[in-house]
């Protein structure tokens, strides 16, 4: 799974979310497949939005598309930055195991 980070202000955050739900249908569609969104403790109209995608060329085709363009103007989104996430390809597994509530974490890398 790919992510997408997004680090944004915006001028009036429940302004904001209504058209970020409203536009719930229209990014699944796009190929995001979950999501979270957090405030900034101490200013609401501090955004971070978290989600996972398809891969990084649908969120990227989505994100930079006119329409997002013209619907994060309406919304009131100021300057926001995209940080594309690929998830790395891991050779192996991890586990963890322990005894008394203290784990101790082994890692197996698959040989070759």
């Amino acid at each position: 799974m790919q992510h997408v980070l997004i680090i944004h202000e915006v001028a009036d955050y429940p302004a904001w979310k209504k058209v970020f739900d409203g536009a719930a249908g229209i990014r699944k569609a796009a190929g995001e497949r979950s999501y979270q969104v957090l405030k900034h403790e101490m200013d609401a109209n501090k955004i971070v939005h978290f989600s996972a995608w398809t891969s990084i060329a649908d969120a990227r085709a989505f994100f930079e598309s006119p329409r997002l363009v013209k619907i994060r103007a309406e919304a009131g989104v100021k300057a926001p930055e995209f940080i594309y996430i690929e998830q790395p390809c891991l050779s192996g597994w991890l586990t963890m195991t322990g005894s008394v509530g203290v784990p101790r974490i082994a890692q197996h890398l698959s040989a070759g």
